[in-house]
């Protein structure tokens, strides 16, 4: 099955509005000759450094390298990080909304790289007292007309307490609602087109499976309960597997080899979008997804996926 793709005009003229928690992804590289004596540790000994956009900005990239024109609607901390942030935005080309938060720390994400293997990641990031995305419920509003599709991109960060708020504001406007879900409780999802938790996120609300009919009956009930037009379960080295009207549309993983599943959501969920802003279904998006997710996970790090490396 293989569905036939938007042509590169076709993306042009889709308009994907991002919303959610973006982040700064660091990472060291370096060589790891000995162990330290203070400390039974590996000493890594730096020698490049590197960084990407993360969370919410790497979704938003995601959608522009596929050729959907993309805009980022997110809150960064008034501080170092999120000016770098914001410059690596306006490298890719990703056209952003960023408001500033003085009691925010922007979240960074470091990554510490010795003999190809990761070592130990740090993160800097705290949780603020307050909605930090309230303030921009205003630049929502205005530019939600403009876009064809909005993309909620929930890491859990604080940025959308709201965000049911904005689910019934995009929905009202007739444009589809796509969410990467967080947490145990999914009914502020509630009315969304679809949402694409992974194996963990999605056993939190319905509990264990025994077995795939188990699954499907977990997973259809919750996408009736929610009033979702679909349910897409990323399931890492296993594909992804998508609960519809139609069923369980079942898509195996088209990864070769799997080399890092960093950002592999963030790819699935930003194809979907970009494609479904282009013209096609859900189901006919869900194929190429999973396609893009096989590419980027036997790549090192965060990844995006241009539409040529979509074709069969």
């Amino acid at each position: 099955m293989n569905p036939a793709l938007p042509t590169p005009a076709q993306l042009a003229a889709a308009r994907v509005l991002v919303v959610g928690d973006a982040m700064l992804d660091r990472y060291w590289f370096g060589h790891v000759d000995r162990i330290s004596p203070e400390a039974p540790v590996p000493v890594v000994r730096v020698t490049r450094e590197e960084v990407r956009l993360g969370g919410a900005a790497n979704v938003a990239l995601n959608v522009k390298t596929l050729g959907a024109p993309c805009t980022l609607l997110t809150v960064v901390g008034d501080d170092g990080p999120g000016r770098e942030l914001d410059a690596l935005l306006r490298r890719h080309g990703v056209e952003a909304v960023l408001g500033t938060d003085a009691q925010l720390m922007t979240v960074v994400k470091l990554r510490v790289i010795g003999r190809s293997q990761q070592l130990l990641r740090v993160d800097f990031e705290n949780k603020p007292d307050h909605e930090v995305l309230q303030q921009m419920l205003a630049d929502y509003e205005r530019r939600l007309p403009a876009h064809g599709l909005v993309l909620l991109s929930d890491y859990g960060k604080g940025g959308l307490t709201h965000v049911a708020s904005m689910i019934e504001r995009a929905r009202a406007a007739g444009r589809p609602v796509l969410v990467d879900p967080k947490g145990s409780d999914f009914s502020r999802y509630a009315g969304a087109t679809a949402i694409t938790p992974n194996r963990s996120e999605l056993a939190q609300v319905v509990g264990a499976w025994s077995d795939e009919a188990d699954l499907e009956r977990r997973a259809q009930a919750l996408r009736a309960e929610l009033a979702l037009d679909g349910l897409l379960l990323t399931r890492s080295e296993e594909g992804i597997s998508l609960f519809d009207a139609g069923g369980h549309l079942r898509l195996a993983t088209e990864a070769r080899e799997v080399y890092d599943v960093t950002g592999a959501g963030d790819t699935v969920i930003g194809a979907l979008a970009a494609l479904m802003a282009a013209g096609l279904s859900l189901r006919d998006a869900a194929v190429h997804a999973n396609r893009a997710a096989g590419i980027v996970v036997s790549r090192f790090g965060t990844a995006a996926v241009k539409l040529a490396e979509l074709a069969p």
